[in-house]
């Protein structure tokens, strides 16, 4: 009988949920940037729930080259059972947040922060986000993958759904960055507003 019965909604639930994903965001939500994958350990569960949402619904990834993302596409549909969503977000938000490691040597900084008085209005000026305004934070993010973010907004390979409100806004910020190098100097800067430092030529890998 107890084989039949529905999963409870719940911390429980999440945490079981929670082995599917850190098959690729890692064991802590760390992140893995060989699956492409990004750092979600202490994401806010509004963002979390908000974007597996759009995933799950075809709303984000519903571009034939946004490669990466479409991968997401089955994981948040497997979350079939009433309250899954919220108990896997729920669980991501309960982990202890990380700071990842820069990944891009010797950005220009001061690029970065002039760039960023664009991005301070929705994402703060500590870049902690804002959900009144559904701005994710942008500390605690790997940087590799918010470079590679404004670069699908840019390329209008996300963003473009109509339903995709929020998405759609990025479009216009992201056409005020001129290049990557552009896009990697304001996430550099933005990396900065948590606390962690840029990489050095010594440890950084190389390519983007």
């Amino acid at each position: 009988m107890a084989c039949n019965q529905t999963p409870v909604p719940g911390p429980d639930r999440g945490a079981a949920l929670w082995d599917t994903c850190a098959a690729c965001h890692g064991e802590n939500g760390e992140g893995d940037r060989s699956y492409h994958a990004p750092a979600i350990a202490g994401m806010p569960e509004w963002y979390v729930t908000s974007q597996l949402t759009k995933f799950k619904e075809g709303v984000r990834a519903d571009h034939p080259d946004d490669v990466t993302g479409l991968r997401m596409r089955p994981m948040a549909r497997s979350l079939m059972l009433e309250g899954d969503l919220e108990s896997v977000s729920k669980h991501v938000a309960s982990l202890p947040p990380v700071v990842p490691a820069s990944t891009y040597a010797e950005p220009n900084l001061e690029a970065g922060k002039s760039s960023y008085m664009v991005c301070l209005a929705c994402h703060g000026p500590d870049g902690a986000g804002n959900e009144a305004l559904k701005a994710p934070p942008l500390v605690g993010q790997n940087d590799w993958y918010l470079v590679a973010q404004l670069d699908k907004f840019k390329s209008k390979i996300r963003g473009t759904n109509a339903e995709d409100v929020t998405g759609g806004q990025m479009l216009g910020m992201a056409a005020t960055l001129q290049d990557e190098q552009a896009m990697i100097d304001v996430i550099a800067y933005s990396q900065t507003l948590g606390g962690a430092p840029p990489a050095t030529a010594s440890d950084a890998p190389s390519g983007h």
